[in-house]
């Protein structure tokens, strides 16, 4: 059952802040920073407000670099219906539809991570249709679409051996399929052909590093 606080667009709103991603300035994102609360909270404060870890409140450099390459490539989406994998804060979503996708739906099995979705398109003049459905549960799960992305889905095991399984049967459909990936420890680039690499600056205490190189891959019908 996906958990809610009970005014999730107001609990967005207080706990974050509007913040220009470093390779998207073309948006404002609400976002977890040093100064609001969501950056220090704990697990304790989290179950108390009906919060599961809010992976959404911070734009992660996979998710960053998709949207980077779909800006400067616009013609990958333009005029095309487009599904975002694991959206998060909506950043690749918003970038397919600026670039002219005919229809784009942000896809994550966290609920609170699809309203920060919208309010995200929202702040820029955008639409998006979401989904919390879980579409690696079956064949059936995801809407049709011309191109899949994703960004960031390999930092545990199980879920980067699903989800690129999941988006390798995208591919082999006939889809162009994109993933962007800062070198997670359950990446593989089997089977991936590299479209873009970009350095992108992050937080010290999310990445332990103040850079991530991150590459955008096409993802091949066969390994």
């Amino acid at each position: 059952m996906a958990r809610l606080p009970a005014d999730p667009e107001g609990f967005i709103r207080a706990n974050t802040a509007l913040e220009t991603p470093a390779m998207v300035p073309e948006f404002r994102l609400w976002l977890a920073t040093e100064y609001v609360p969501i950056w220090q909270a704990t697990e304790s404060w989290l179950e108390a407000q009906n919060v599961d870890p809010p992976y959404w409140a911070f734009c992660w450099p996979g998710g960053q670099a998709v949207a980077r390459y779909l800006l400067d490539n616009p013609a990958a989406v333009a005029g095309k219906r487009v599904i975002d994998f694991a959206a998060g804060s909506g950043v690749s979503s918003m970038a397919a539809a600026k670039a002219g996708a005919a229809s784009v739906v942000a896809n994550d099995i966290d609920a609170l991570s699809l309203v920060a979705a919208r309010l995200n398109a929202e702040a820029n003049g955008l639409a998006l249709a979401v989904s919390v459905e879980d579409w690696l549960a079956g064949p059936d799960g995801a809407p049709e679409a011309d191109v899949v992305i994703a960004g960031d889905v390999c930092y545990e095991r199980e879920m980067s051996t699903r989800a690129l399984a999941w988006l390798r049967s995208h591919a082999r459909a006939g889809r162009l399929v994109l993933l962007g990936d800062p070198g997670r420890n359950y990446f593989s680039a089997q089977g991936l052909k590299e479209l873009a690499r970009f350095d992108i600056p992050t937080s010290l205490q999310l990445e332990n590093r103040g850079m991530r190189e991150t590459v955008v891959w096409q993802v091949l019908p066969h390994p």
